[in-house]
């Protein structure tokens, strides 16, 4: 498998966490959102994923963007361990909480939009993040047990644990999410989000690497 990725990306994060925790080895390819204007507008990209965006996932014959789809692929085809659960009431609920951030909360503070957003930026993402988490914490109190829901680690977990990230780089005051706070602190124990962290990819700058 190719996964076209950039370090700071939250959703190409997602991708890394699933590959990491299904043990599944991969070349990554580097794909820099802000060198040479956006090296994901470049001709040679736009071949692999029309939408310009990363992650892409080159992977058993055919190349798949959007990282719950490709997330849903590679639980279909490496079951175990498990980002789904069994229970349909669960697997509902982890759906949910992937869907509330993947469409909720990071598309509104990703890279394109807060480039429109000029000198408001900051206050930009703060917004969509605080109100998205308000929303969030009062969810994970009713599903969460160690991780998002139950204490099984789900597709959820990799879209939280990123999500955090981007608050805390908004400075987004997180005094107010305790459930979300014990959450992504729990998860980043975990070897398959620290191998996956963006403090430690190929293409992080050393400024920033662990």
């Amino acid at each position: 498998p190719i996964l076209y990725s950039y370090f700071r990306s939250s959703c190409s994060w997602r991708v890394r966490i699933a590959l990491a925790l299904k043990g599944i080895a991969y070349d990554l390819v580097p794909v820099s959102l802000l060198k040479d204007g956006g090296q994901q507008f470049s001709a040679e990209f736009k071949a692999v994923n029309p939408m310009q965006q990363v992650p892409a996932l080159k992977i058993d014959g055919i190349t798949l963007s959007q990282s719950l789809a490709i997330i849903h692929y590679l639980e279909d085809t490496h079951p175990n361990p498990r980002l789904l659960p069994q229970d349909p009431k669960k697997r509902a609920q982890v759906r949910m909480i992937a869907d509330h951030i993947a469409s909720g909360i990071q598309p509104l503070q990703n890279l394109s939009v807060l480039k429109q957003m000029g000198e408001k930026k900051m206050e930009w993402a703060q917004h969509c993040i605080t109100s998205g988490f308000q929303a969030l914490e009062q969810i994970l109190q009713h599903t969460a047990g160690r991780y998002c829901v139950g204490d099984e680690v789900s597709m959820a977990d990799l879209c939280l644990v990123p999500q955090v990230a981007n608050a805390e780089r908004f400075k987004v005051d997180m005094d107010p999410y305790h459930t979300i706070t014990r959450i992504n602190k729990a998860l980043l124990e975990l070897e398959a989000f620290k191998v996956s962290h963006p403090s430690r990819q190929p293409d992080t700058p050393a400024e920033l690497q662990a």
